[in-house]
């Protein structure tokens, strides 16, 4: 069988089910996970032939060891791994207690970590695969009320891109999808907050809390288009390291660009002076 073998994680809803649905439809065999038996059931029950649902949980790495030990005894091979699965979370850093960041840490970044490196040694042995990290525009800029999720995010991004470098040598292609607004859940009910709320920071992450509230259902972004680009980010000769989806993503990346250059020109006779003569 020539068709690929898709392990995307978190494709119970949002962009990981529109992915789930448009690789089905292009020809490839998915392998999805979710944290329900009875999702996995239903889903199992109405894809027999294409599809096969999983029961797993990236925040046990037991539970991810085994799962992946016992796919690739089944199908021989994972040719392309989607770390999907996430939280979002909205708070300002000093209302969020250490206990609120470690949940957000766990599946954005630990778990991602742990899905990579159990899933490398096999595609290792093949000589290729793909691996596609679901990052965010806030993997690159950072939004008062949004601090930690964009920690986890920049956390996933610096280990991906150097792994990159690691593994191109490999015949191992690494992608990081940098969405903008899109309509999942994810601003709705997958929306995590700190319990904490202090008033001081109303005119700053309380403003983007509320937005973020009354964005939902509203966003500009389409998950099927979405999932239409990751597919053929995937199937290119050359995919790029960064795929920035949505109009919203390339404004805020194009001003954190801008930002950096800035500050790069305004303290560069700094910088060249802070070395020996």
């Amino acid at each position: 069988m020539n068709n690929k073998i898709w392990l995307i994680t978190g494709i119970s809803s949002g962009l990981g089910k529109a992915l789930a649905e448009s690789v089905i439809e292009n020809g490839d065999f998915v392998i999805g996970t979710f944290r329900n038996q009875s999702q996995v059931d239903a889903f199992n029950k109405s894809n027999t032939k294409n599809a096969q649902a999983i029961l797993l949980d990236i925040t046990n790495e037991k539970n991810i060891e085994d799962n992946i030990k016992k796919l690739i005894s089944e199908h021989g091979k994972i040719d392309v791994l989607v770390n999907n699965a996430g939280m979002g979370f909205v708070g300002a850093v000093e209302e969020t207690s250490l206990k609120e960041v470690r949940a957000v840490f766990e599946p954005n970044f630990f778990g991602t970590l742990k899905m990579t490196q159990t899933v490398l040694p096999y595609m290792r042995k093949e000589k290729s695969g793909s691996i596609v990290q679901i990052s965010s525009h806030g993997g690159i800029k950072a939004f008062a009320g949004f601090g930690i999720y964009n920690a986890s995010k920049f956390a996933l991004e610096g280990f991906s891109e150097a792994m990159a470098q690691e593994v191109a040598p490999l015949g191992i292609k690494v992608s990081i999808v940098e969405p903008g607004p899109f309509r999942t859940n994810f601003a709705g009910n997958g929306l995590g907050q700190a319990e904490s709320v202090i008033d001081d920071y109303s005119e700053t992450a309380g403003v983007f809390r509320n937005k973020l509230k009354g964005v939902d259902g509203k966003q500009e972004g389409d998950p099927v288009k979405a999932s239409k680009a990751i597919i053929d980010l995937v199937n290119s000769e050359n995919p790029t390291l960064r795929l920035p989806l949505g109009k919203v993503a390339l404004m805020t990346i194009g001003m954190k660009l801008d930002s950096v250059k800035s500050d790069l020109e305004m303290n560069r006779k700094t910088a060249e002076n802070a070395v020996y003569a």
